[in-house]
């Protein structure tokens, strides 16, 4: 196959060769979910053709929102990234994700994020690792239990309860850093049929607020092997967390292990028994800026950092990136503007996106090579990661 490819968006008459190329790569069965077989709204499908015209690639543009502290910051988080085995090893996914890039700075999304089979590729177009997303198992019967609250009350959702469980999960996530907000139009495709998330949802109340909840899906079986699944817990009070894992425990009888993806910090993990978990799987994730001035422009920033640096930022895939910049952060905004100076600090767009989401801190960058200090400490850079590490809740 020749090394060039010619990159286009998808349109409906390429998804049964996309979704045979999906099939193979990541070795799904032959049952065909509906959304691969018309088109997505919120999502932008790109296909790499050889010269005969035959599908040899393809990646995914979800057109996410991401929370970062208090703001939402457009997203073009990517999925199904898979390329034919006789064109590998010949720049097709680069040529993809180029392409995707560029399509995503046009509609205006300023940052991505994605769960790699393999980091090497991604690291050679830009993305670097920002966190993991862990699956943990605990034993239910270590679960600790309460005295239930006479406050609150705990009882079994509906899907009419659901608007009020979106909301609840956004007074978790808002002031966080790369959780997605869970709005727009690709959710609101996928929620479409407003059933609920898994076999129950569990609610916990105080008067008619919503304070905490859980979905969750049961398994099979009551023996020594039967796992129950809990989809996501959240809380925005103690007693709440405590009520919730309360319910939780009471499976231990006929659900020996509790199988979760805790959030680091929030009010459910601080109940939980979690240095008596086990990993079940971890997925790393990756980040990168689409666009550096509005990655920097549209987050919210601590109110107390402020502070002003520059730099030279090298990005081989997103020309419009690279470039002499300072940054100024003030009053909880931020901007970036080029500059026409030689600054001592020279940031490679990986060593950006390990600063940017908090996944380390600038000495750190320097260490790893993603950051070239001439005769300065490069520590000015920790301003760009002010507000803490990001953390991800949703696999995509």
């Amino acid at each position: 196959m020749p090394a060039a490819v010619h990159v286009r968006e998808l349109d409906l008459a390429d998804l049964d060769a996309a979704w045979e190329l999906g099939r193979f790569a990541f070795g799904s069965t032959s049952e065909r979910p509906a959304s691969t077989t018309v088109a997505v709204p919120g999502m932008t499908r790109h296909g790499a053709f050889d010269a005969s015209g035959r599908l040899v690639g393809k990646a995914v543009d979800l057109h996410h929102d991401q929370w970062w502290s208090g703001r939402t910051v457009p997203a073009a988080d990517v999925a199904g990234v898979a390329v034919a085995p006789e064109a590998r090893g010949r720049g097709v996914a680069r040529a993809l994700l180029t392409a995707l890039l560029r399509g995503a700075r046009e509609r205006g999304a300023a940052v991505s994020a994605l769960y790699p089979t393999v980091a090497a590729p991604y690291r050679a177009c830009g993305w670097e690792t920002a966190g993991v997303l862990r699956t943990v198992d605990l034993a239910t019967a270590a679960l600790p239990r309460h005295r239930p609250s006479p406050h609150l009350t705990v009882r079994a959702g509906t899907p009419a309860d659901l608007p009020a469980v979106a909301a609840l999960y956004e007074r978790v996530t808002r002031h966080r850093n790369g959780m997605l907000t869970r709005r727009g139009e690709l959710f609101d495709h996928f929620a479409a049929d407003r059933g609920l998330p898994g076999d129950g949802l569990t609610l916990v109340e105080a008067a008619s607020d919503l304070v905490g909840y859980a979905t969750w899906q049961r398994g099979s079986g009551y023996g020594a092997d039967s796992v129950l699944t809990v989809d996501e817990a959240l809380a925005t009070t103690a007693e709440a967390a405590r009520e919730l894992v309360g319910v939780l425990a009471s499976w231990a009888s006929v659900a020996p292990t509790l199988r979760l993806c805790p959030l680091d910090g929030d009010a459910v993990s601080a109940v939980l028994p979690l240095e008596a978990a086990r990993d079940h799987e971890r997925d790393l994730w990756m980040h990168r800026p689409v666009d550096v001035v509005r990655a920097v422009a549209e987050r919210g920033w601590p109110a107390h950092a402020r502070g002003v640096v520059d730099f030279t930022l090298t990005d081989a895939l997103a020309e419009w990136n690279t470039g002499t910049w300072r940054l100024t952060v003030v009053d909880g905004a931020a901007e970036l503007t080029r500059i026409d100076s030689a600054p001592d600090l020279r940031l490679d767009v990986r060593g950006f996106a390990m600063l940017y989401a908090g996944a380390a801190r600038a000495r750190s960058v320097a260490q790893a090579g993603l950051l070239h200090a001439t005769g300065v400490e490069p520590d000015a850079l920790d301003l760009l990661g002010a507000g803490g590490p990001a953390q991800l809740l949703d696999y995509f």
